[in-house]
């Protein structure tokens, strides 16, 4: 509820406020001159200074652009920053996705902009439009915004900086907090893949890996001459350097593509686009897996799905519970295993399917291996493409060495590294939490701040001594004033 001394105006009638416009792209010579010209996406809550894109004067004269003074507020109408604001550090001109609301000497550009931040939900649930809202100039110019004297403006400004400055030193202290977890949870994977957390308990249950390595070599060469698998190198020799795990010395490593399963398909990259195109997806069938699902570790979700017959097409990339399937394209390297009630389906082409053989590695071992940083650098270091990057490719991933304990051990460092883990996940959740109150402290200082709620008597009777104090209804009976000059 606001303060019954503050009154409201709509916005549109104490501002002037217009949107920008794009030159034509056809005409690169637009493109080559001095004048800053800011795109929607250039909006982050910050002071515009410079931009990624200049334009001409030329390029004013034959577009709806224009430039607008150094001190405009902006606001993002529409797009993926819709509702972000940005304050003109210097004159500037905007494409059309952005609308600039001209300084006036009613209101502090600061006051109106923290207003905008606080109804910036309200604005864009307003919008129109289903999968792309935008908020229209009408919804812009119909928002009601407090008229409140110059000096109280200033100090509800003052007061929302300096609380929201403590309230930034303390994200910060979190945020910091947080990467320090990730720091320390790094490096007790590395010391575990290391076998650092059960040194004691090698020294309590020593052990040999030879006669192990013997009988995981016979059930190779048997699947080899069964024709279960390739005939490739699956026990070389690898030098030191080759190996990024410092190991103990009765641990041995094996390429990728050893511990897999024998069977052809059990390391596999998803289909070529072409073999999965969207014109093959029906409404109810066998479900296809996405990068989705690995990324967000839910198996369950799913958009697409493909007939029985397709689906024995592409057999080869079939998956199942107990597979675990890897993002390799845009968010790189997530793994998912898949549980048992998971439903049998296919992989897409942004997808890789692992089937661990369990009788070597443990799979839990090896996604916590997978998930460590010291591993992720193996997949990344050589991968190729710029704003869509790639994992390494299939021949170099089958290659990398995996260090290997026996099974034993194996169930040892997963204990060892959970029980650390877990508090380290306590801990996380603990801060994720403070975060999102931080946030909402953000927002209620702001609901206290255009309620009249946020000065207290004594920073109010201040206002009321500055020379630029003076009622609400004065300064609205002068915003209409000079509405009605305007107009003439």
């Amino acid at each position: 509820m606001m303060r019954e001394d503050w009154v409201e105006v709509k916005l549109g009638d104490a501002f002037f406020t217009t949107s920008g416009g794009t030159p034509s792209r056809k005409v690169m010579e637009y493109f080559n001159g001095n004048i800053p010209w800011v795109k929607s996406g250039e909006l982050n809550y910050n002071v515009i200074k410079n931009t990624e894109e200049h334009i001409t004067e030329e390029a004013i004269k034959n577009s709806s652009a224009k430039v607008f003074p150094e001190e405009t507020l902006l606001i993002a109408l529409y797009g993926a920053t819709i509702g972000k604001l940005a304050i003109l550090g210097v004159p500037a001109a905007t494409n059309q996705a952005v609308c600039g609301i001209y300084k006036n000497d009613n209101f502090l550009v600061k006051f109106i902009y923290y207003y905008l931040f606080h109804k910036k939900q309200k604005l864009v649930k307003q919008g129109i439009g289903g999968a792309q809202p935008n908020i229209s100039q009408t919804i812009l110019k119909r928002l009601l915004v407090p008229v409140v004297s110059h000096s109280e403006q200033r100090a509800i400004v003052a007061k929302i900086e300096e609380l929201f400055s403590e309230l930034d030193n303390g994200i910060e202290s979190l945020k910091k907090a947080k990467e320090q977890l990730e720091v320390y949870r790094q490096a007790v994977l590395k010391a575990a893949f290391e076998g650092k957390l059960t040194k004691e308990w090698r020294e309590r249950n020593s052990y040999s890996m030879v006669g192990y390595l013997s009988s995981i070599q016979q059930v190779k060469a048997e699947a080899i001459r069964d024709k279960l698998i390739p005939k490739s190198d699956y026990f070389p020799e690898f030098k030191e350097e080759e190996l990024t795990y410092k190991c103990p010395e009765n641990w041995i490593h094996l390429p990728f593509k050893t511990i897999t399963k024998n069977n052809k398909y059990s390391l596999k990259r998803g289909p070529f686009g072409s073999s999965l195109k969207k014109e093959f997806f029906v409404e109810k069938g066998i479900p296809v897996y996405e990068q989705a699902n690995a990324i967000n570790d839910e198996p369950y979700y799913h958009r697409y799905f493909i007939t029985e017959e397709k689906f024995n097409e592409l057999k080869a990339f079939e998956v199942s519970g107990g597979d675990m399937i890897v993002s390799c394209s845009g968010t790189l390297g997530r793994i998912s295993l898949l549980p048992n009630n998971a439903k049998t389906g296919v992989i897409n082409q942004a997808l890789l399917k692992v089937d661990i053989d369990e009788d070597i590695l443990l799979k839990r071992y090896f996604i916590l291996l997978f998930r460590s940083g010291t591993f992720q650098s193996l997949l990344f270091k050589k991968s190729i493409g710029t704003a869509m990057r790639n994992m390494v490719g299939m021949k170099q991933l089958k290659e990398i060495p995996i260090p290997i304990p026996s099974l034993e051990e194996q169930e040892q460092i997963i204990i060892e590294i959970e029980s650390r883990l877990s508090v380290c996940e306590n801990i996380e959740a603990n801060i994720e939490e403070a975060l999102e109150k931080a946030e909402g402290l953000r927002q209620s200082i702001l609901k206290k701040a255009f309620e009249g709620k946020l000065l207290s008597k004594e920073e109010l009777e201040a206002c009321k001594l500055q020379d630029d104090w003076e009622p609400a209804a004065e300064l609205l009976k002068r915003i209409k004033e000079t509405k009605k000059e305007a107009k003439k």
